[in-house]
């Protein structure tokens, strides 16, 4: 049975697409699944690659540090999503830090199967060039936010995107069912507690979100957006 879980985990992870179900039952025969708890580190930046993880079960957090312990969260990962495959294919230590959010499983997958996989099936390895193609697109436009767009309009968009990914629309409104902080969300936009705090009042006094019990909801979906889309440099 659990070999079962295991390959239907990697048939539908998105990299592992154009592999055919002999590969998908090789690969599922050597991966295992790991458990971890929330807050719990499963790789840091400068590790060595030991292969890819596809999220089971629970919310898990990709980030980065400066030297002084600033941190940056470049992505929050859900069940289905792979993480770790930029170390798993160019061979080099981690690029960024992964921890855990909430307690959950994960599929850890040799790197020497994907490897063999790679070797062997050319069209796989063509998919893998598509893929990171566009990761190399989304980082550019995560780049270009930072850049171009004023920290209003940063905190509006990862506000939008967060209410899309995990909220529930009651009466009108859409209530984040998990918790984010105002440390949370300075750590995706790489500024302070503070500095979201004044920013987020602001979205309150505009009757785009409201706090409840520490959840954010949103109020407006469209002016959120409207204000995502801002390009004034703060």
């Amino acid at each position: 049975m659990q070999h079962e879980v295991m390959a239907e985990a990697i048939r539908k992870c998105f990299i592992f697409s154009a592999a055919d179900r002999e590969n998908i039952d090789r690969i599922a025969g050597a991966s295992r699944i790991v458990r971890f708890h929330r807050a719990e580190m499963l790789f840091a930046t400068g590790d060595a690659a030991d292969g890819l993880r596809i999220v089971l079960s629970g919310l898990v957090r990709i980030w980065i540090a400066n030297e002084d312990g600033k941190e940056l969260t470049l992505s929050l990962l859900e069940p289905g999503d792979p993480f770790g495959e930029i170390a798993l294919l160019d061979g080099l230590p981690r690029t960024a830090s992964a921890t855990g959010i909430e307690s959950g499983e994960c599929l850890f997958l040799p790197k020497r199967v994907v490897d063999d996989l790679l070797d062997k099936d050319p069209t796989f390895t063509r998919h893998i060039v598509q893929l990171l193609c566009e990761i190399l697109r989304r980082n550019n436009d995560v780049l270009g936010g930072f850049a171009f767009h004023g920290l209003d309009a940063r905190l509006a968009r990862v506000i939008f995107d967060l209410a899309t990914a995990h909220g529930v629309t009651k009466a009108d409104n859409v209530h984040l069912i998990r918790k984010f902080s105002q440390t949370d969300l300075g750590q995706m936009l790489g500024v302070t507690r503070e500095a979201v705090n004044k920013r987020l009042m602001s979205m309150v006094h505009d009757g785009l979100v409201q706090m409840a019990e520490g959840h954010i909801v949103v109020t407006d979906m469209d002016g959120l957006r409207e204000r995502g889309a801002g390009a004034t440099v703060a």
